[in-house]
């Protein structure tokens, strides 16, 4: 057992150390704040409520506040602090009165990329706007590729989202010209506690855009569901910042006051049970609930998309493919176009460069898919499908499969408002309905799973089978007894427990899924996950390090034995197969670059078994 210890940790350790391109802390663990949260229990006394926190201020010189006018009915309160201050809270005697004592995280607008001004092609002198010959009059939707790519206008023939409220928890929105036309419900400025909840920033208003900007009124851009009513939620200020007080308050707001659809394009490491709560009660209510994965390019989303019952949505770029910022991983269901810059995401805003003045701003990034998914959803609902989880059923069986998505880039699929709707007009979904989606994707079939979407599986068969066809070779002339040991290391060397690499288990990291279903060679690109093999890991180098590690012990030798033929066959085939190599490409560089090192492998394992025969 310890030998095997020593082997795990020599690998693991050395890919580690050489190639530390990953913060291991994850998310979760990278949230910032600079006040903290008290819940008190419901049931403590008004006077005992008093007496705690009369004493937190004394003994803490600071002033417990509510974070905004409804916070007082959760009992929730918020004082400045770092982490210091949160340890001695949490093991202080006010403890046994709250619920929780947490972190009020700061969650913010995912970093955006350059904004593209359309508003001069809109104004050009002389100029007159090109208006769509089969979709709506709006002059610049022939520019909108991003409503395109969802098919958008084939659901509107069914529905164009009446009678649904949805949400958009942001920077605010304010209405602009192409708002007009635009149903608006009372919603809330959480910032600065007060009603009226307009836009400073220019975020909002360009993803409630998306959801509902009017259409088809000769006026600049189009809205997926344009007939739905926005809920106007500021939580985030001028500079894009926002805590999850507030953010927790706007979606328990949002449940209370109508909103059938809730988006997020905010998000932020840190977990918070004030949220989670908050999402729980908003599911509960019936509301269905959508938000940005992020914009870190980062194996797992962000906060709010990874929690339970929310939408994770990824980006797409133009081409149809992974956007390069978005993150991916665990905790995506779902993906929509969010641009990039080959192409923007196009709808009319306030320019907060320019005076607030209105323009059209092309942007980017996962806040700007995810109000695509929250349009479908309110066409879904007003289709007559009602139930959160029901109308998430048709949003993922209804996505454009993509098939080889090892990293799970795309969740389902790509979003796509035609099917969605004509799914959702076909009778309510129920829970056969999406079995049998699952089982005519492939989900259910065992190959999913040994494939992973992406892992070739007859490549990986070959390794397998090549590793023991070269053991055998071997050992017709030089004759040894097959052990578990010797089995182990062919494997392992070969192709690893390569079924589990498209595992996603919720909120859980994958790079350990991907690590433990890696061969040895691909060790090195495991934990970042990515393709082309790293040259150390894929050559002689680590057969040689094993073999001078455990060629003195009697039965792990065998292991080293094996996994120097099991990387043999491994980067036999792939030098075929999939010869991509860090530094050298795919070209037959890199294919004589691993064919020369699997002989060298071979050959090492020749030697060895050699010397092994003529001692005997």
């Amino acid at each position: 057992m310890r030998r095997l210890i020593l082997i795990c940790l020599f690998v693991i350790g050395l890919s580690a150390a050489l190639f530390n391109f990953v913060n291991f802390e994850g998310l979760a663990a990278q949230g910032k704040y600079d006040t903290i949260l008290l819940n008190f229990r419901e049931d403590i006394p008004k006077e005992k409520l008093e007496q705690n926190l009369k004493a937190i201020e004394r003994q803490f010189n600071v002033t417990p506040k509510f974070d905004n006018k409804f916070s007082a009915r959760d009992n929730v309160y918020i004082i400045k602090g770092d982490k210091a201050r949160l340890d001695k809270l949490r093991s202080s005697e006010f403890a046994q009165n709250m619920e929780f004592i947490e972190p009020n995280y700061i969650y913010k607008i995912p970093k955006q990329g350059e904004a593209a001004r359309e508003a001069e092609f809109y104004n050009a002198p002389g100029e007159e706007p090109k208006v769509s010959l089969t979709g709506p009059n709006d002059p610049l939707y022939s520019k909108q590729w991003h409503l395109h790519n969802i098919n958008v206008e084939g659901a509107w023939k069914q529905t164009k989202g009446s009678g649904v409220t949805v949400a958009v928890i942001d920077t605010g929105v304010s209405k602009v010209r192409d708002f007009v036309e635009t149903k608006f419900v009372k919603g809330y400025d959480f910032v600065n506690d007060r009603e009226q909840a307009s836009d400073d920033n220019g975020h909002g208003t360009h993803v409630a855009g998306t959801i509902a900007q009017a259409t088809n009124n000769s006026y600049g851009v189009a809205g997926i569901a344009y007939e739905a009513s926005i809920m106007p939620l500021k939580v985030l200020s001028e500079s894009g910042g926002g805590t999850v007080a507030d953010i927790a308050e706007a979606i328990r707001f949002a449940a209370d006051n109508g909103a059938n659809v809730i988006n997020m394009s905010l998000g932020g490491g840190g977990e918070s049970q004030l949220m989670k709560e908050a999402i729980d009660y908003a599911y509960n209510k019936g509301v269905v609930i959508i938000a940005a994965a992020g914009n870190e390019n980062e194996n797992g989303a962000a906060y709010p998309a990874r929690y339970p019952h929310v939408i994770g949505v990824s980006a797409l770029g133009p081409d149809g493919l992974k956007a390069p910022y978005s993150n991916f991983g665990a905790g995506i269901d779902i993906s929509a176009p969010g641009g990039s810059d080959a192409g923007k995401v196009l709808q009319e805003t306030i320019d907060i460069d320019n005076k607030g003045e209105e323009t059209f701003l092309g942007l980017q990034g996962t806040s700007m898919a995810a109000p695509h998914v929250a349009g479908v959803a309110a066409l879904i609902r007003a289709s007559g499908v009602e139930k959160p989880d029901d109308i998430e059923a048709v949003l993922l069986s209804s996505a454009r499969a993509i098939h080889e998505d090892s990293l799970n880039y795309y969740g389902a699929g790509q979003l796509n408002a035609e099917a969605a709707v004509r799914r959702a007009t076909e009778g309510q979904i129920s829970f056969q309905d999406f079995w049998r989606w699952l089982r005519e994707n492939g989900y259910l079939n065992p190959r999913f799973w040994i494939d992973g979407g992406a892992y070739a599986l007859l490549p990986k068969i070959l390794m397998v089978v090549g590793s023991y066809l070269l053991a055998w070779f071997l050992r017709v002339y030089f004759p040894f007894s097959w052990s578990w040991s010797l089995s182990t290391g062919l494997i392992f060397g070969s192709s690893g427990l390569f079924p589990l690499k498209g595992i996603y288990i919720f909120d859980l990291p994958q790079w350990p899924f991907r690590v433990i279903g890696s061969s040895i060679p691909e060790l090195g690109n495991a934990i970042q996950g990515t393709d082309a093999f790293n040259p150390i890991f894929a050559s002689v180098l680590i057969p040689l390090g094993l073999v001078a590690l455990l060629l003195g012990h009697s039965k792990w030798k065998w292991f080293a034995i094996g996994s120097t033929i099991g990387i043999a066959a491994c980067l036999g085939v792939s030098s075929v197969t999939d010869p991509a190599v860090w530094g050298l490409g795919s070209n037959i560089l890199s294919r004589g670059f691993l064919l020369v090192n699997s002989l060298m492998c071979f050959g090492l394992a020749h030697f060895i078994v050699t010397n092994e025969e003529k001692t005997a």
